[in-house]
C-alpha cells in the first residue's frame, strides 16, 4: 500500500521516433500544403510516418553497446531530418517532392544558389532542435530515460508492431486510393497515403525497375506504341505548309512566362506591352490556349519536348536520366534540310547536362557562357541578363551560314525574380508573396528584352528572312503562392484554375506574311515540332511522335499534362475532379473517364519509349521496326 507509483521510463529510440513523427506531420501541413478531403485521409496522414520510423530506428535494438545504439539513433535522426528539410526546400520552389533522379543532377546544384537561399527560412533551424535534445539526453542521462539493452522478447514485440503498422497503413491507403502503387502519376498522392520516407523507398524501387527496363526491352515492345502513334497521326495544315520555307528559324524560350500576364495589368501598369502588341500584329499568330507540359526537368523538359515531340518523364529530367538514348530530333531533321543548327544559352554548358544532350540531339554548335562577354552589371539571378544576351546572340547570328536554326534560352525571368534597380520598369505587386510581387517586374523586363531583340534582328538584316517562334517554357508561379494569385486574379484558385494557369504564351511571327490571328485551339508543347516543320515545308513522314500540327484540321484538340491532368474541348480534369471547361464547375466524372484512360495510355506509351530506349529499334527512314526489316532482308 505504501509503494509509490513511478512513470514508465522511455528509451531514446521512442523519443527520437516521437520527435520525427511530430515534425513530419507538422511539415505535411505547414510546408507541403497537403490537402485533406475527409476523416480517413486525415487519419492516414497522421499515421503514415510511423511505420518507416519504427523500422529504421528499430535496427538500433540489435546493437549491444549503449554508445553504438545512441550514435545510430542520433545519426539517423539527423539524416532523416536533413531529408525532410531538403524536401521542404525543394517543394517551396518546385511544388513537388524530390525523386532519386533529381539527386543525381548534382551538376546543377552550384547554379541553384539564389533560388535555394530564397527558400530557406531562419525558422527552419527549429527542425533540427530535437537532435540537440537527443544529444543532451545522451550526455546528461535524465531519470525518465532508460538505456538498458532490449531483450529478445522486446525486439520481437517491437517489430511485430512495426510490421503491423505498415500493413495497416497500406491497407487503409488502398481502401482510400485503390491501385495506389500501380496507377498513380501523383507524388503528393503517394506521400499523403504512405508517407514521405516510404515514398522515397518506393521511388528507389521504381528507379531500379525502370533501369532494368532498357536491358529487357526489345523491338516487340515498340509494336503497340507504333500502332498507337500511327492511329493518332493528323495530316498537317495545307494552308500554312511551307509558308516559312528556307527562312532562318529562331525559337525563343520565354523563361517562366505564364499566359496570365499577357494583355493584363498590375496595379494599373501594363505588364507586357510589346508582347501585347504582337497579339494584334498582322504577321503574328498568338495561341492563347497553349499549355506547357514539363515536369521536374522544367526548362530542360521543354527543350526535350520541342526536339522530340515526346513527353518528359514524371520523375527527374530526361536530360540526365536518359541522355544517351537514341532520339529522332527536330534538330537532326533540320540538319538534313541544310540548316546550321545551334543552341544559345548564356549559362554553364554543363547545366542540365546540355553539353552532352545537345551533341546527342545533333546540334552543330552550342553557344554557352564562354561565348558571351558578361560585363559588370550584366548578370542577375542565374546568368546573363536577357537584353545583352540578345544583343550578343545576334552578333553570333550575323556570322552564321543561312538558313540557320537558333534555339535561345532566356534567363532573367527566373526564380527568385530579382532585378537591379535600373531594370525595373514597373513597381512591385503588393501581395503577401514576394515571389509573385517580383515576378511582374521580371516579366516586364523580359518583354522589353524581346522588343530590343526584334530591333537587333532588323538592324542586322536578319529579321525579314526569319520565322520567330516564342513560347513560355514552364510555369513561374507555383501552387505555393495560390493565396497571392487569388488576390491578383480576384477569384479562388481551384484545381480547375490551377490547370488553366499552366497556359503559357506562344507566338509565331513571320515577317511579311499576313497570318495575324489570335488562335484559341487547344495545343501543347508536344505539338511544336510537327507545327514548326510544316511551316518550314519540311516533311517528316516517319517520325515517331505524339504531337500534331496545331493548325491541322484533324488536330484532336486534346492536351495532356505530364502529371495526368488534361484539357479537352468539353472538360478539364484536375485534382481527380472532372470540370466543365466553359464554366469551371465540377461535373459527373463519367464524362472524363474515357479521356482519363486515353491520357494514361499515351503517357504510359511515352514512358515505354524512353525507359526502354525503344527508338533504337525503329528505322526512321522507312518507318519500320528494324527486326521486321532485317527479317525481310534475310
Amino acid at each position: 500500500m505504501n509503494k509509490k507509483w513511478s512513470m514508465p521510463k522511455l528509451s531514446l529510440v521512442i523519443i527520437a521516433i516521437a520527435f520525427l513523427w511530430i515534425k513530419t506531420y507538422i511539415s505535411y501541413y505547414a510546408s507541403f500544403s497537403i490537402e485533406i478531403e475527409n476523416a480517413m485521409q486525415a487519419f492516414i496522414l497522421f499515421i503514415n510516418p510511423l511505420s518507416f520510423l519504427l523500422l529504421i530506428f528499430g535496427l538500433s535494438l540489435f546493437f549491444k553497446k549503449e554508445k553504438t545504439r545512441n550514435i545510430y539513433v542520433i545519426s539517423m535522426s539527423f539524416v532523416l531530418t536533413a531529408m525532410l528539410f531538403a524536401n521542404m526546400v525543394f517543394y517551396r520552389f518546385f511544388n513537388d517532392f524530390i525523386t532519386l533522379p533529381v539527386l543525381f543532377q548534382t551538376n546543377n546544384f552550384g547554379d541553384l544558389g539564389g533560388s535555394a537561399l530564397e527558400n530557406i527560412y531562419f525558422t527552419d533551424a527549429l527542425y533540427f532542435l530535437d537532435i540537440l535534445i537527443l544529444i543532451a539526453i545522451v550526455k546528461f542521462k535524465p531519470a525518465f530515460v532508460t538505456h538498458k539493452e532490449p531483450t529478445k522478447l522486446t525486439r520481437r514485440a517491437y517489430f511485430l508492431v512495426a510490421i503491423a503498422t505498415f500493413f495497416f497503413n497500406l491497407g487503409l491507403a488502398e481502401i482510400e486510393r485503390p491501385q495506389l502503387l500501380t496507377r498513380t502519376f501523383d507524388r503528393e498522392m503517394l506521400v499523403k497515403n504512405i508517407g514521405l520516407n516510404n515514398y522515397h523507398i518506393y521511388d528507389v524501387y521504381l528507379q531500379s525497375k525502370q533501369s532494368a527496363q532498357r536491358a529487357m526491352a526489345d523491338s516487340d515492345a515498340l509494336v503497340d506504341v507504333n500502332n498507337y502513334v500511327e492511329a493518332k497521326e493528323a495530316d498537317p495544315s495545307k494552308d500554312l505548309s511551307g509558308i516559312a520555307k528556307d527562312r532562318n528559324l529562331i525559337v525563343v524560350k520565354l523563361e517562366s512566362l505564364q499566359n496570365f500576364v499577357i494583355n493584363n495589368e498590375m496595379n494599373g501598369e501594363t505588364i507586357t506591352p510589346f508582347l501585347n502588341s504582337l497579339t494584334e500584329d498582322e504577321n503574328t499568330i498568338y495561341m492563347d490556349n497553349f499549355y506547357h507540359q514539363t515536369e521536374q526537368g522544367k526548362t530542360s523538359d521543354s527543350e526535350f519536348i520541342l526536339d522530340n515531340s515526346l513527353y518528359p518523364l514524371g520523375r527527374g529530367a530526361v536530360f540526365f536520366t536518359h541522355s544517351g538514348n537514341e532520339y529522332h530530333t527536330m534538330t537532326d531533321t533540320l540538319n538534313d534540310a541544310g540548316y546550321f543548327t545551334n543552341a544559345m544559352h548564356a549559362n554553364n554548358k554543363s547545366f542540365w547536362n546540355r553539353d552532352v544532350v545537345y551533341e546527342n540531339f545533333g546540334y552543330d554548335r552550342f553557344y554557352s557562357l564562354t561565348d558571351y562577354t558578361v560585363e559588370e552589371g550584366q548578370a542577375v539571378n542565374w546568368g546573363m541578363k536577357d537584353i545583352p544576351f540578345f544583343e550578343q546572340s545576334v552578333e553570333h547570328m550575323k556570322e552564321m551560314e543561312q538558313p540557320f536554326y537558333s534555339k535561345m534560352i532566356t534567363l532573367t525571368n527566373h526564380h527568385p525574380f530579382t532585378l537591379d534597380e535600373e531594370d525595373k520598369f514597373i513597381e512591385e505587386y503588393d501581395s503577401n508573396s514576394g515571389t509573385l510581387n517580383r515576378y511582374f517586374q521580371t516579366s516586364r523586363y523580359l518583354d522589353e528584352s524581346i522588343k530590343e531583340f526584334f530591333t537587333y534582328l532588323k538592324d542586322a538584316g536578319l529579321y525579314e528572312n526569319s520565322i520567330i517562334v516564342m513560347y513560355g517554357d514552364h510555369y513561374g508561379i507555383s501552387e505555393n503562392h495560390n493565396a497571392a494569385m487569388s488576390q491578383y486574379l480576384e477569384k479562388d484558385i481551384t484545381p480547375y484554375e490551377t490547370a488553366q494557369l499552366q497556359r503559357v504564351p506562344m507566338f509565331i511571327h513571320i515577317p511579311g506574311e499576313d497570318v495575324g490571328q489570335v488562335n484559341s485551339k487547344l495545343a501543347g508543347q508536344v505539338d511544336l515540332k510537327p507545327t514548326i516543320l510544316n511551316l518550314l515545308g519540311i516533311e517528316e513522314e516517319n517520325s515517331l511522335q505524339f504531337g500534331q500540327d496545331i493548325f491541322s484540321e484533324e488536330n484532336d484538340n486534346f492536351v495532356i499534362l505530364r502529371d495526368g491532368r488534361f484539357i479537352s474541348e468539353e472538360f478539364v480534369y484536375a485534382g481527380e475532379t472532372c470540370y466543365d471547361r466553359e464554366t469551371g464547375e465540377p461535373v459527373d466524372i463519367a464524362g472524363c473517364e474515357p479521356l482519363i484512360e486515353k491520357a494514361n495510355e499515351e503517357l504510359a506509351y511515352n514512358d515505354e519509349i524512353i525507359y526502354g530506349d525503344l527508338l533504337r529499334f525503329y528505322d526512321r527512314e522507312t518507318g519500320r521496326l528494324k527486326t521486321e526489316q532485317n527479317s525481310e532482308e534475310e
